[in-house]
């Protein structure tokens, strides 16, 4: 009995041990990928790995199967990488220049489902980092002491399936994606290779500014004595205002909107702007608008920080505007606030936030503004300010939305725990992804909505308000493949502002058309410049 129970044991073991070698054989990176088809595939690796196994001597065997089954390990870890990579941004995760993004990941869960539930992510992320290279070891050795022990079988099975896949090969059949480790393993060693080089090659594009040098009288001359508004709506990208899931209510919302404006007495004008990251990264999108530069991985953001490019904030700085800004987001110290030309920066830490927060939102959209309008924008005898001012209750996972209040209502935010109350919470969005869709679309329409209603209610004749998105939604959102565009709108109630964008073919309105231009983000703080000064 026990001698059966033994056999059995080991039959499982080995079942278990071959199942998991396939699975970093053949699994997909993708999670879309993932499903049946996925593993009908024969893996070449591992027939090419048989064979010089079944080639070396017995004593060498174990030598091949250890770093083979760690190579497998580091791979189905890089595979796991890839599905939360394109699932949220929409792309690869990337060996050189992403790692960053695991501290954002954690802050994010924080934030957004707290302190346990982000511990508990990160515990079962090292757990996952440690045993998963271990089991795809130990199943490497196990499976070679079965060929050890086995050689004739093993030698015609490799055979059998060696001649099933050349014959598969030469009659062109493909059951599934073909997506072999051999090609992952290359990727990588050609996205190391170009993540190393990225560094040069970004040195080389920073170099070049047209604008660092241009005399502080002759910069923005056309905006003097203009407060400025730089705004960015978080995941406000183009399928917000184009696909048909969101297109109907935030058309309408832009629609209603503008006509709010006109009678108000502003008129506006809508372009399109190629995001240098989707899904999130905003960091990356905000630097790319404001320095001139495709800011698109963390590597090129830290060299950017410590370099000496010119901003749009620190140009405004330098021509005689108070320059500030609302970043809602932070919640510790960032020195990088010197290098983009901030003379004031408010965060969570120094805004006078007494209310809950919203999801990742540390604050609704209203307050960021109120306090904005109470800290600079309505303080009297000030000169001319221009703001960079993030809002985040649009941003993942979507839950709980705040509502508006009167303005004269905001207060220190204290009134927010009550309203936090009636939205839903992120475990009733997230069991549905209709709803988060839902959820998503009524975010943007109310930070969208709360812009407007701060223009009308506090907006003078010399306002000048640019808002965009810093990047789309998540692909749960907009689906795979979405472009990376963005809206972007300048509002201002003075029609010679306008008038100096006239070259540029954007729409008036609020909302830019299909065949708006699309420029990448990069060029506009160049035009920019160009156009006002």
């Amino acid at each position: 009995m026990k001698e059966h129970v033994r056999r059995v044991a080991a039959w499982v073991l080995t079942l278990l041990a071959t199942a998991l070698v396939l699975f970093a054989l053949i699994a997909p990176n993708d999670l879309d990928d993932l499903d049946a088809r996925a593993f009908l595939r024969i893996p070449v690796e591992a027939l090419v790995f048989v064979a010089l196994l079944l080639a070396l001597p017995a004593r060498a065997r174990r030598y091949l199967a250890i770093p083979a089954g760690a190579l497998l390990g580091a791979l189905t870890l890089v595979k796991v990488a890839d599905m939360g990579f394109l699932a949220t941004l929409d792309r690869p995760f990337n060996l050189v220049l992403d790692w960053s993004f695991f501290g954002n990941a954690k802050d994010f869960l924080d934030q957004s489902f707290g302190r346990t539930g982000a511990v508990a992510a990160v515990v079962a992320a090292v757990v996952l980092a440690i045993a998963v290279p271990v089991l795809m070891t130990l199943a490497a050795l196990r499976l070679t002491r079965l060929i050890r022990q086995h050689p004739t079988a093993a030698t015609r099975t490799t055979a059998a399936f060696t001649v099933a896949w050349i014959s598969f090969l030469v009659l062109g059949v493909q059951i599934a994606p073909d997506v072999p480790v051999a090609a992952l393993t290359y990727d990588r060693a050609q996205q190391v290779r170009a993540g190393l080089n990225d560094k040069e090659e970004f040195a080389k594009l920073a170099a070049v500014d047209h604008f660092l040098h241009t005399p502080d009288d002759q910069l923005l001359t056309a905006l003097r004595g203009k407060d400025i508004l730089l705004t960015f709506v978080e995941s406000y990208g183009r399928d917000a205002v184009e696909d048909p899931v969101y297109a109907t209510q935030v058309g309408a919302l832009l629609a209603e909107g503008n006509r709010r404006l006109v009678a108000a007495g502003y008129h506006s004008r809508s372009g399109w702007l190629t995001s240098s990251t989707t899904g999130g990264g905003s960091w990356l999108a905000q630097s790319t608008l404001t320095c001139g530069l495709w800011i698109n991985n963390q590597q090129r953001y830290n060299n950017l920080v410590s370099s000496d490019r010119m901003t749009l904030n620190s140009a405004f700085r330098r021509a005689g505007w108070r320059t500030v800004a609302v970043k809602p987001g932070i919640t510790r110290a960032w020195p990088e606030g010197d290098f983009f030309g901030y003379d004031k920066v408010y965060d969570l830490r120094n805004i006078g936030y007494r209310g809950p927060g919203f999801g990742f939102a540390t604050m609704p959209d209203q307050f960021a503004l109120s306090a904005f309008q109470r800290n600079e924008y309505g303080t009297p005898g000030r000169g001319p300010v221009m703001a960079e001012i993030a809002l985040l209750s649009s941003h993942n996972p979507w839950a709980p939305i705040p509502r508006m209040v009167g303005w004269d209502e905001v207060g220190d935010g204290s009134i927010f725990h009550e309203i936090k109350k009636e939205g839903f919470s992120v475990d009733e969005v997230w069991k549905d992804d209709d709803r988060v869709r839902e959820e998503y679309r009524r975010s943007i329409e109310y930070s969208l909505n709360t812009l407007i209603s701060y223009v009308e209610t506090y907006g003078k004749d010399n306002l000048v308000l640019v808002f965009l998105g810093d990047h789309q939604a998540s692909p749960l959102i907009v689906g795979e493949n979405a472009s990376r565009d963005v809206p972007i709108t300048i509002v201002a109630h003075d029609p010679a502002v306008l008038d100096r964008i006239s070259s540029w073919g954007w729409q008036d309105g609020l909302k830019p058309t299909p065949q708006s231009p699309v420029w990448r983000m990069d060029e506009f703080r160049d035009n920019f410049l160009t156009a006002y000064g």
